[in-house]
């Protein structure tokens, strides 16, 4: 398994090259679009490719960490990362930009799913996704802020991500070469604990970045063409929404688990309904800006106790992967999805839509959250030396019981035959009082 340090930095820079891609897809499109012969439509459509490749990595790699090593793994996936962004900045051919960005996208799939794994690993999850979601939100505000200063041109966001890819290569030298040993590889594969409750996870997860992102991908002609803002204001808008971001993360650190997870879903979903109905139905700055920045407060926060939540259900980090898969199929089919719902019904009715289908998924969203806390999250109890269950010790001494599982190996439980003498049949009873040391029961 991976070692449980304090602060594993490794997965926390490995989470912010996986992930920075899809926070600087809104920049990554708009420059596709302005700076090669495509169409809105088509440079959105490779924005969706690169993300679809990202999620088919985590669903293909998620059973595959152990076996394979995280260490090899990570430095495939910055290989690939490098190598396709790398090609889609240099090149201005358009067949090439797309291989490249579907390249680059399974490398960034790829570091996402080690580190999503490792995380799972660590005593406390929601922290380091806290750091990771911190750290990748300060690199895009940083890179956001900088590239439209560099000049024009559709390579400068796809080179910071290989640059980024490249940046972290040498702190995969951290990471574990294999954490499946030679009788696990022999085992039969372990079931995903939890099957119910994961699927729902998934699902909900999926739709809920569906909805974030069907607004993101329209926000900018919202408060170009509705609120009536210029595009420098616009720009200023978002700027202040990425700050935020970083307040609400630094929040949800602060937080921690002190309210659980089920109130930060629920509750912070159904706030974030409410922003996307405010930002959608914006006439005037304070609308929009209002509705923009809070909802930027609000997402990083929910999206850190949501992972930290699919981290738990599953020690091996299986879940997390699938779920940020999920959650990578929502945000590439968001922006379409935004599109065609305010062509046919406009942003005011989309943002009501969208509120509805998050108020919809906030029910088993906070099911899940309620089920799965207060206690270990083990598919089964598995009974150590003593023969205490090490999910009976977790419960009652606050102990994750997967944490129990690192002090002690597993021991086999055997059967053991004893051959006994039958036990007499029961007679009539007698008298009380002293018996015979010859005499028989009942005489």
């Amino acid at each position: 398994m991976f070692a449980r340090t304090t602060t594993p930095w490794p997965l926390v820079a490995l989470f912010t090259a996986g992930y920075l891609a899809p926070y600087l897809l809104p920049t990554t499109v708009g420059r596709l679009d302005s700076g090669l012969p495509l169409s809105a439509t088509q440079a959105g459509a490779i924005g969706s490719a690169l993300l679809l490749s990202s999620a088919s990595a985590g669903f293909v790699l998620a059973s595959r960490v152990e076996r394979i090593g995280a260490r090899a793994l990570a430095r495939v996936g910055l290989t690939l990362a490098v190598l396709g962004y790398g090609t889609a900045a240099l090149t201005s051919s358009v067949p090439a930009v797309v291989a490249g960005a579907v390249l680059g996208g399974f490398g960034s799939g790829t570091a996402t799913t080690v580190s999503a794994t490792g995380i799972a690993a660590q005593r406390d999850p929601h922290r380091i996704t806290t750091l990771g979601l911190l750290s990748v939100s300060a690199l895009a505000g940083a890179v956001y802020l900088t590239v439209p200063h560099l000049g024009p041109g559709h390579g400068l966001p796809p080179a910071a991500i290989a640059l980024t890819a490249l940046a972290v290569w040498p702190v995969t030298g951290r990471l574990p070469e294999r954490t499946a040993t030679a009788h696990q590889a022999r085992r039969p594969r372990d079931p995903l604990p939890h099957l119910r409750a994961g699927l729902v996870l998934a699902a909900t997860l999926l739709c809920w970045s569906l909805a974030q992102n069907s607004l993101w991908g329209v926000s900018g002609r919202i408060g170009l063409t509705q609120a009536h803002l210029s595009e420098a204001t616009v720009g200023a808008v978002f700027a202040a929404a990425l700050g935020a971001g970083l307040l609400g993360v630094l929040g949800a650190g602060a937080l921690g688990p002190r309210l659980g997870r089920a109130l930060p879903v629920g509750a912070g979903t159904a706030l974030i309904a409410g922003c996307i109905a405010l930002s959608a139905s914006a006439t005037d700055l304070t609308g929009f800006a209002t509705g923009e920045i809070a909802w930027n407060t609000l997402y990083p926060i929910v999206l850190s106790y949501v992972l930290g939540l699919a981290a738990s259900l599953d020690p091996r980090g299986r879940w997390a992967v699938l779920v940020g898969s999920a959650s990578s199929l929502g945000t590439a089919a968001g922006p379409l999805a935004g599109s065609l719902l305010s062509a046919q019904a406009g942003f005011p009715a989309m943002g009501v839509l969208l509120a509805l289908g998050l108020l919809v998924i906030t029910l088993p969203m906070t099911a899940v959250a309620l089920h799965t806390s207060g206690r270990p999250l083990l598919s089964r109890a598995v009974r150590r030396r003593g023969g205490t269950p090490a999910v009976v010790v977790a419960a009652s001494t606050g102990t994750p019981a997967d944490a129990l599982a690192q002090v002690a190996p597993e021991q086999p439980v055997v059967e053991i035959p004893i051959d006994a003498p039958a036990v007499p049949a029961q007679q009539a009873y007698g008298t009380a009082g002293p018996r015979q040391a010859s005499g028989t029961p009942g005489a």
